[in-house]
């Protein structure tokens, strides 16, 4: 009796692990085909930033002091 309990132990427990490694295969596959479906669908978004920056805007010193300040308090860690 201990033989059968053990072999639909070891049933249920195969029969469990593979109908969860088949749902997460079939996740991947889906998640994989959404992706390629969005990237057809939405339009291509640059990676440049909205906004235009001037490089000959300066800052003000207080601004820089703060900055480079905040920079060392970082690198000292």
């Amino acid at each position: 009796m201990d033989n059968n309990l053990l072999n639909d132990a070891i049933n249920l427990t195969m029969f469990g692990m593979g109908f969860v490694f088949v749902f997460l295969a079939l996740m991947v596959v889906v998640t994989n085909l959404m992706s390629l479906l969005v990237m057809k669908i939405q339009p291509a978004i640059s990676d440049a930033p909205s906004t235009i920056t001037d490089p000959s805007v300066e800052i003000d010193e207080k601004t820089r002091a703060i900055v480079e300040a905040a920079i060392k308090m970082h690198l000292q860690r």
